[in-house]
């Protein structure tokens, strides 16, 4: 798809009452519905720091997710004003999305730091390092709660507790359920059963998990195929995801043509695709994901007092 911010291969026209956005680029193209006038006071104020390459569609599977739930939302869209993205023009960005200076002074609800094509390179070589310790700085006092997904996730445990990761031999690609979940935590409400919590993974990259875990860090779900699904601090005010739950039905599959056609080595998503001829694809996670991200909007309000 190509993600240029004059050029889209579908205008997808989204109006929906419970999930607005102040900025963006899709609220640019008036594509989705902008905050203005359209706000109550008891909206969900959430930031993303949409790391992505793929700005556009980032934009649109989160908000989407958000849309599909009852709790309303308003998404401010951030960037790291000291990196250089290669996928849209520098002054783009800019235009349509703010920086920490610009709402330094604000509080919000909920932080989201997405994943990011980085994930090989050691943590200090991300030409943006700095800046993201800065911001995970300011969220402990400026937000109820930071979400941290994939790369993200593996970067807000590295930089919260020392945690490492490795590369691993065959890329982490595909559906994963959830083997073992924490019944009692309130992210997993209505996912503990059966397996029902299923999980995007698209990495090369593994945490490496220590024996004992850090006080304060605990293990809300996990697979024994890749790991832990969902982690939690509380002291933190974190949650972190390894993986992509607001990845939409294609977005696998377009990362496996995409890597085919540059003749990267590319082994099939597992447990994705419903027939053998590859045109179909088995949308086992969306509920999940729609209940997932519920469920972390519910645990602002007990952040807020504690939680």
């Amino acid at each position: 798809m190509d993600e240029s911010f004059f050029c889209l291969r579908t205008r997808e026209r989204k109006r929906l009452d419970d999930s607005h956005s102040n900025n963006g680029l899709l609220a640019a193209r008036g594509e989705w519905e902008s905050a203005d006038n359209q706000v109550n006071s008891q909206s969900k104020q959430i930031l993303i720091l949409n790391l992505m390459p793929t700005k556009l569609t980032t934009e649109r599977q989160f908000l989407k997710r958000f849309a599909a739930g009852t709790t309303d939302v308003t998404v401010t869209f951030m960037y790291p004003a000291s990196h250089q993205f290669k996928s849209l023009p520098q002054a783009v960005i800019a235009a349509h999305y703010v920086t920490l200076a610009d709402i330094y002074d604000q509080y919000f609800d909920g932080l989201i730091v997405t994943g990011a094509p980085v994930e090989t390179l050691p943590f200090e070589r991300v030409d943006y390092w700095r800046e993201l310790l800065v911001i995970i700085d300011w969220a402990q006092r400026h937000v109820s709660q930071t979400l941290f997904e994939c790369w993200a996730a593996q970067a807000g445990l590295y930089a919260q507790f020392g945690i490492a990761k490795r590369l691993v031999a065959h890329k982490i690609f595909g559906i994963y359920r959830a083997t073992n979940t924490d019944v009692k935590s309130p992210l997993i409400n209505g996912l503990s059963a059966g397996g029902l919590l299923k999980m995007p993974q698209s990495r090369h990259t593994a945490l490496v998990m220590p024996e004992q875990l850090p006080n304060g860090l605990q293990v809300v779900a996990d697979n024994p195929q890749v790991g832990p699904l969902v982690l939690t601090a509380p002291k933190q005010h974190a949650v972190y995801v390894t993986g992509h739950p607001e990845y939409e039905r294609q977005t696998l599959a377009d990362e496996y043509f995409r890597d085919r056609r540059k003749h990267l080595p590319i082994q099939l998503p597992e447990h994705y695709f419903a027939t053998e001829r590859l045109t179909t694809v088995d949308y086992s996670w969306q509920t999940a994901s729609d209940r997932l991200y519920q469920n972390w909007l519910a645990t602002l309000n007990l952040a807020k007092v504690g939680y």
